[in-house]
């Protein structure tokens, strides 16, 4: 399938890209508020913006003094909490790059906007996480076999100073998580690596009070662990939505039988469904209706894009028309920008 550029049809039956007047309800959108919601809106935002950088500045700085103390103290567990670390500062300023690209409208180079901006994103972070991931594996085995001074109090202390500082995004985006599936996924993973470095705070203890150095690349190994297992449950999701790929968990024949047995579709062919974001899907179709209902396309556009959005969660389709037994279809292509 190729690039949605030029996928939209005529206004008789693209009808805006979604935005039927008919099928958008502005009951929400009361005019004479409208100035105040927008500019309640942006001070919002703006808000949201500064709370993530704060967390983006505090979780680099992090890492940086975790880097410095794991070299110092040879603590291979603090540099394993430094890349997760490190990876959750590239994922929160994803978020916040993502938040300000979407504001862009789209032109006529990018008639979907940027919405796959984020995904390129994740998927450099995770290439350069799976690498990181597996470097520290190699160097914890190598700890097992040819085991190093560990100086624990800095383990320890840095490890405390890591601990003040999860805690304090964390505090930071608890506030945001509940409108933004971003910020949320932010906002766990931060409570996660709280919890890698209590384990990394353990581990110092043991080396200070038992001298057992060995806990350190067995922490190491577990933390690296988890690095690689959300690059395995991460990655094949943003490489999906790069190449544009049905949601995973969408039935398609279950779509189009729905379709079908929507009053006034004789059927339905030529169906393209494909991911815009992580949140938003986009379908493309061909519906065949009778002739004697041509004056009611309208109507059967209404209902296939309520039977999309309620059942099948789809909230931006093109559809074109062709009559039954006809080889011509009902409309002419045409391109259109949409703007969301």
């Amino acid at each position: 399938m190729n690039n949605r550029n030029h996928t939209s049809h005529d206004h008789a039956d693209h009808d805006h890209a979604d935005h039927d007047h008919a099928d958008h309800d502005h009951a929400d959108h009361d005019h004479a508020g409208h100035s105040h919601g927008l500019t309640r809106s942006g001070e919002v935002a703006a808000i949201t913006d500064s709370r993530l950088l704060w967390a983006v500045a505090l979780n680099q700085i992090l890492t940086i003094g975790q880097v410095i103390a794991g070299i110092i103290s040879g603590s291979t567990a603090l540099l394993s909490d430094a890349a997760h670390n490190f990876s959750d500062a590239n994922a929160l300023l994803i978020a916040y790059i993502a938040r300000r690209i979407s504001r862009k409208q789209a032109n006529s180079d990018y008639t979907f906007g940027y919405r796959q901006a984020e995904m390129i994103g994740a998927l450099i972070n995770l290439t350069l996480l799976g690498t990181i991931g597996m470097y520290l594996v190699y160097e914890a085995i190598h700890r097992f076999f040819d085991p190093q001074e560990i100086i624990g109090w800095l383990m320890a202390a840095t490890s405390v100073l890591a601990l003040v500082i999860d805690l304090g995004t964390a505090i930071l985006l608890w506030a945001m998580s509940r409108g933004s599936l971003n910020v949320r996924a932010a906002f766990v993973h931060n409570l996660v690596d709280a919890f890698g470095s209590l384990a990394v705070l353990i581990a110092a203890g043991a080396i200070i009070w038992f001298d057992w150095n060995w806990v350190d690349p067995v922490i190491t190994l577990v933390i690296a662990a988890y690095i690689l297992y959300q690059v395995y449950a991460l990655m094949p999701q943003a490489i999906r939505t790069l190449m544009q790929a049905a949601p995973p968990d969408l039935d398609m024949d279950g779509l189009i039988e729905n379709v079908k047995a929507i009053e006034g579709v004789d059927g339905i062919h030529h169906v393209h469904v494909w991911q815009l974001d992580e949140q938003n899907a986009a379908l493309e179709a061909h519906v065949v209706i009778a002739a004697d209902q041509a004056n009611l396309m309208e109507t059967i556009k209404g209902r296939i894009k309520k039977s999309l959005s309620n059942h099948h969660d789809i909230g931006h389709s093109t559809l074109e028309f062709e009559l039954s037994g006809s080889d011509a279809h009902c409309c002419h292509e045409t391109t259109t920008i949409i703007n969301h």
